[in-house]
């Protein structure tokens, strides 16, 4: 039919891993067309923008870097070359414990580079505009889709109709393709939520991410770049629901004063660089990662807790596989025996790291100070054997090896 428009790859989703996926595909040479029923926000003073960040950890960023996208992120990245746990979970809210995880331990190069979301939409965007197989339409939705053994039907809610080979479905974790395909979820709720915000502070990071746990979930900063001449972090800072929204509201100076306690004084007085956004915290795995002609990718596929900088990393890890499955086969990437492989090797990934996750997150939660106690036991053990210190920081990075 004349109306009709025939591409490769139909990216339901256009946030940052749908706009990765779209760029990705792209260079490769499939033609790749993402929708998305919301426009990115590209400003980080603007209405709706994510003020959260990414440490893209070292295979992302080479993986970002093979699909030509990282020469445009880099000159706004921050390294990040130590991991730092800290324990003020004592009476009082003071370290009394602290180790650091050095990349330098395991490798020539950080354990990764911070950006801001926002700021990754803006250049994701810019660079799908130069590709010649890519084409992004913001504020159009997947209105419906029909699949068959080979070949996708899509129509969009701007009325326009396309035929695919494979719809990959990044379309976050109320995925409207997922339930399309019957897919269920497995979703575990922790009563968390988390604060996103940049603050300004006297003492450099030093390029140091540093998670204090004490309880309700971690506080952690992570380092930007220089914000008005201070030293500049973003903080991810999560806790109970309500203690949650009791922050959100609280006046600026009350608030500055309890994130400098719950920080535990290590970078001197914090002032808000920014303004307070508020998510919520779940984990959720999809019981398959795949349907006919289907791929999940990123929150479609899996949500995690922002604990130890995984959700992105893993949806590049989910991008990547996907990626050289649809290469071995370029005429027909959305074949059901490409798609069962993908479906295969990134459960179990997936389903390891979310376990992980779920597990640190718990841990982090704890309330009563027995547990607490605990928690700084297994903390000062694992960090004192080197060989297990070093395995862990590669487990973390995604290594097998």
């Amino acid at each position: 039919m004349s109306d009709v428009q025939d591409i490769d790859i139909f990216i339901s989703g256009g946030g940052v891993a749908g706009l990765a996926a779209t760029i990705a595909f792209a260079q490769a040479g499939f033609s790749t067309l993402c929708a998305d029923p919301t426009p990115p926000v590209t400003l980080c003073d603007a209405d709706g923008a994510d003020l959260r960040t990414t440490a893209f950890l070292q295979p992302a960023q080479a993986f970002l870097d093979d699909i030509g996208i990282w020469p445009d992120l880099a000159p706004h990245a921050t390294p990040l070359q130590v991991m730092r746990i800290v324990d003020a979970g004592g009476e009082e809210a003071e370290a009394r414990a602290s180790h650091d995880f050095d990349a330098a331990d395991i490798s020539d190069k950080p354990f990764g580079w911070n950006l801001p979301n926002w700021l990754l939409r803006r250049e994701m965007v810019a660079h799908i505009a130069t590709l010649p197989g890519a084409e992004f339409l913001p504020g159009v939705g997947t209105a419906s889709v029909l699949t068959r053994q080979k070949e996708t039907r899509v129509s969009l809610s701007d009325g326009r109709r396309l035929r695919a080979k494979l719809i990959v479905a990044a379309d976050g974790r109320a995925s409207p393709v997922r339930e399309a395909m019957g897919i269920d979820v497995r979703t575990t709720r922790y009563g968390q939520k988390a604060l996103a915000f940049a603050v300004t502070h006297g003492a450099p990071h030093r390029n140091v991410s540093t998670e204090i746990h004490r309880s309700g979930g971690p506080f952690t900063l992570v380092p930007l770049p220089d914000h008005n001449g201070q030293p500049c972090s973003a903080i991810v800072w999560m806790d109970r629901g309500a203690e949650i929204a009791r922050l959100a509201a609280l006046p600026e100076i009350a608030f500055e004063a309890e994130m400098t306690e719950r920080s535990a004084g290590l970078y001197g007085p914090l002032k808000l660089a920014s303004r307070r956004t508020v998510w919520p915290i779940i984990s959720q795995v999809a019981e398959r990662m795949a349907g006919e002609r289907v791929a999940l990718i990123a929150e479609a596929a899996h949500v995690v807790p922002p604990i130890g900088a995984q959700g992105l990393n893993m949806s590049l890890g989910d991008i990547a596989a996907l990626l050289a499955i649809a290469q071995d086969r370029p005429a027909d990437p959305g074949a059901a025996a490409g798609l069962d492989r993908y479906a295969r090797a990134r459960q179990l990934e997936v389903t390891a790291r979310v376990t992980g996750i779920d597990a640190l997150n718990r841990a982090s939660m704890a309330e009563a100070q027995g547990l607490r106690d605990m928690r700084l036991q297994a903390l000062n053990a694992l960090y004192a054997v080197a060989p297990v210190r070093r395995l862990l920081m590669r487990a973390g990075l995604g290594a097998t090896g």
